[in-house]
């Protein structure tokens, strides 16, 4: 199994999308860094800024759209989307572009100073209303989870048969990559020790809550982007950030935050736990499929020696 590669188009059929959608006057296409399964362009127009995103993957911004209208709507500053549509065989989503460069462009420091914002954004996260939908696990382009239960979720996007998705054939990466079937069963069996833990608990998870995906001027927040958008325990959105800032002490503000606020949190370093495993065994396997061996390594190591 080769490493994911990211769809190709013409410059020319970028700017047909544009001209279709949004009638002639784009200017400055520009490719943008990060996005690693989408192709994503900035352009101008009639001076305001936006991003045009392609995909292979099937479905791939329905729920963009709808994660958009959900969270606007609750006043978290996340890009509004203004069409959707398919050219050949991808898909494509147009969307406003929000002030801010990525969050990693900062410092360490820089990075550190903007962390109360950043938990002030991820408690903000947790209380979006998700009542009117139902279900855990990736959520659909009708707004609802894709599992009945968690657990259902996790068995779910581990098993061996995956057919049609991203990780079609990916017991494959056991022989053609540095995945090692031993390693990941272990943490797939710590992880389904810990569900209990989590699966009382759902609410709307970013999914991807780090610093490629969030937005900074450089001294503050400007609005968090993109996400893998699922429905489970917000901790995950916790976990996430602590693993890319591992330097800045996220855990330790974010239960100094909820203590100030009076929000009380059960169970949490059980349901923490749990978290650390669902992203890691996600992203073990993701690395591997991407080639990169030494984010493969480190979490890896961190996984492993999470428990005695």
């Amino acid at each position: 199994m080769t490493a994911y590669e990211k769809p190709s188009l013409a410059m020319s059929e970028i700017e047909k999308v544009l001209k279709n959608n949004l009638g002639p006057g784009a200017a400055e296409i520009k490719p943008l860094a990060g996005g690693n399964l989408s192709n994503v362009f900035s352009f101008a127009l009639e001076g305001k800024g936006y991003v045009v995103k392609f995909s292979d993957l099937d479905g791939a911004y329905e729920t963009e759209r709808y994660v958009s209208e959900l969270l606007s709507g609750q006043g978290i500053t996340f890009p509004k989307c203004l069409a959707l549509g398919k050219t050949g065989r991808l898909a494509y989503v147009i969307m406003e572009r929000m002030d801010g460069h990525n969050l990693s462009d900062c410092t360490a420091e820089e990075q550190t100073h903007q962390l109360p914002e950043l938990i002030g954004i991820l408690t903000r996260l947790a209380d979006v209303d998700v009542g009117a939908t139902n279900g855990y696990g990736w959520i659909g382009p009708d707004g609802n989870g894709a599992c009945a239960s968690w657990k259902d979720f996790i068995v779910a996007v581990n098993a061996e048969d995956q057919t049609g998705t991203f990780w079609e054939n990916w017991h494959e990466l056991y022989r053609t990559s540095c995945l090692e079937r031993d390693v990941f069963e272990e943490i797939y069996n710590r992880l389904m020790t810990y569900v209990p833990y989590n699966e009382p608990h759902r609410s709307f998870i970013h999914g991807d809550f780090h610093q490629w995906n969030i937005l900074s001027d450089g001294t503050r927040i400007t609005g968090i982007i993109d996400g893998n958008c699922l429905y489970g325990d917000f901790l995950v959105d916790l976990a996430i950030l602590d693993r890319h800032m591992p330097w800045s002490g996220v855990i330790q503000a974010y239960q100094d935050y909820q203590v100030k606020a009076g929000i009380a949190i059960p169970n949490f370093k059980k349901r923490l736990i749990g978290a650390y495993y669902f992203k890691g065994l996600d992203g073990l396997r993701f690395y591997a499929k991407m080639g990169w061996g030494d984010a493969y390594q480190g979490t890896r190591h961190f996984l492993l020696n999470l428990e005695a």
